[in-house]
């Protein structure tokens, strides 16, 4: 990527997390950590990689981005409104009793710039898989991209998923592990031993590499190492949960609490705003 491209991109992550952060104080979104600690994956994957538009999602012909664990949803919401991939004011969204925006995503059918109602935690690698299939059959050249989080991968239907999708070589889907060491309750490596993530998934047919998830660079290089293989290719993301502020970053308190004002405020200095 070019230093200037990597910069624009570093100062969209701060705006971004801004609003995020405002908007949990404003209306106690919860899930605060997780939206902070995935925010650079989805970033590169909208301004950067595939660089949807809206009339793309008018297409069926087009690169596919599932966030799959759901619970991070605020940020997929702002990165679509940075995006200009919205037809509503999102900050006023927020504040109606009947909303179409909240903790997870809705289905396509009210915010058409998202491909899937996601929250159910495995299901949005499980219709990532379905689109990557379909997109062979129809020989369609486009890419699925998901996002999973490192508590969700103790789901069963992951590693099903792993398998069916290596053994259909489906190469056109990519995986991304938010890998923040933490799930709802506690450390993940505590609650089921998930290491060495590497060597499962190449045991299970994948291309894998491991990346600073924060680093545009980092991702930028892993996307493109793989384009030549028949299987399917994995990121292992390892990142910070609540990245970008200091009282935040790697406490899992902020899985459910939301600021308050002088908490918000302090936030807001340390990001620069």
């Amino acid at each position: 990527m070019k230093k200037e491209d990597v910069l624009k991109l570093e100062k969209l992550a701060k705006k971004i997390r801004i609003r995020i952060i405002s908007n949990s104080h404003k209306n106690k979104i919860p899930h605060l950590g997780s939206c902070l600690s995935v925010l650079e994956i989805l970033i590169y994957l909208y301004f950067h990689k595939t660089r949807l538009t809206k009339s793309s999602f008018l297409k069926n012909n087009r690169d596919k981005i599932i966030l799959s664990k759901g619970h991070a949803a605020p940020a997929l919401f702002y990165v679509l409104d940075e995006k200009n991939l919205l037809k509503f004011n999102l900050d006023s969204e927020y504040r109606k009793n009947i909303s179409l925006v909240g903790e997870h995503p809705p289905s396509p059918s009210k915010i058409d710039s998202i491909e899937a109602a996601t929250g159910s935690l495995g299901h949005g690698f499980s219709i990532s898989l379905g689109l990557a299939l379909s997109n062979k059959i129809r020989n369609i050249k486009k890419n699925v991209y998901t996002i999973l989080g490192d508590g969700e991968i103790n789901e069963g239907v992951i590693w099903e998923g792993a398998m069916f999708a290596s053994k259909n070589k489906l190469n056109n889907l990519y995986a991304f592990i938010d890998f923040n060491k933490w799930q709802a309750t506690g450390r993940s490596e505590d609650i089921l031993e998930i290491s060495d993530l590497e060597k499962k998934w190449i045991a299970f047919g994948w291309n894998v590499v491991s990346v600073d998830g924060h680093s545009f660079n980092e991702i930028d290089k892993a996307i493109t190492k793989f384009n030549s293989s028949d299987k399917p290719t994995i990121i292992i993301c390892h990142t910070l949960k609540g990245k970008g502020v200091s009282f935040m970053e790697d406490d899992n308190n902020w899985h459910y609490k939301t600021p308050n004002k002088e908490e918000l405020n302090k936030a807001i200095v340390e990001l620069g705003g």
